[in-house]
């Protein structure tokens, strides 16, 4: 009995570590570390590794704090700089912290002076909007991404950081319902626009 058990502890380390270790490192050998996967207007979308490695902190030419490179934070505070000319006041935290549930339906979110919709929102998703997502048992700092196309029933995001074997743009089902929209996605938190 006592070696059953040290058998299934020695297991449930070795899963441990091995958890932590893969989202460090580069485990697809199709792509290195900062290479260019994609593009929205001209702003590139780097390629990550793991969804927890951090190469340094990325900063514009006047300073501004772009984010942790390679993660989803930096490339929507990326693209938001550079293609919409728009600095957010707070210039940290995490991808989840981007939305703040205190503030209601439509009002503006000051941290990054954005109007932030819930989901499901009486507003439409638009092109350019922020995508907020929340965190998952594996993934505690929740993911952002940018819409870059809406349809009556879908929209369809970039993003950066999605995971080794992820890929940078996806599709969710979009809904209306009685005048609210909802994006088909448990995750989804709501969207933010300039």
């Amino acid at each position: 009995m006592k070696k059953r058990l040290l058998l299934i502890i020695g297991i449930l380390i070795l899963l441990a570590v091995g958890f932590f270790v893969s989202k460090k490192i580069n485990l697809n050998p199709n792509y290195e570390v900062g290479q260019k996967i994609d593009s929205l207007n001209g702003v590139a979308v780097y390629y990550n590794g793991g969804v927890g490695n951090v190469d340094g902190r990325a900063l514009a030419e006047d300073g501004y704090n772009l984010g942790l490179k390679y993660q989803c934070v930096e490339f929507v505070k990326r693209y938001y700089y550079e293609e919409l000319n728009h600095k957010m006041p707070d210039t940290y935290g995490h991808a989840k912290d981007f939305f703040d549930s205190k503030i209601k339906d439509g009002e503006i979110n000051k941290q990054r002076n954005l109007k932030q919709f819930k989901n499901p929102s009486k507003s439409k998703p638009k092109i350019n909007d922020l995508v907020v997502y929340s965190e998952t048992t594996l993934n505690k700092y929740g993911h952002v991404s940018i819409v870059f196309n809406v349809t009556e029933n879908e929209i369809e995001i970039i993003q950066q950081n999605p995971g080794p074997f992820g890929n940078s743009r996806e599709k969710y089902e979009l809904t209306n319902d009685g005048g609210i929209w909802r994006i088909k996605n448990d995750r989804i938190l709501g969207w933010l626009r300039k």
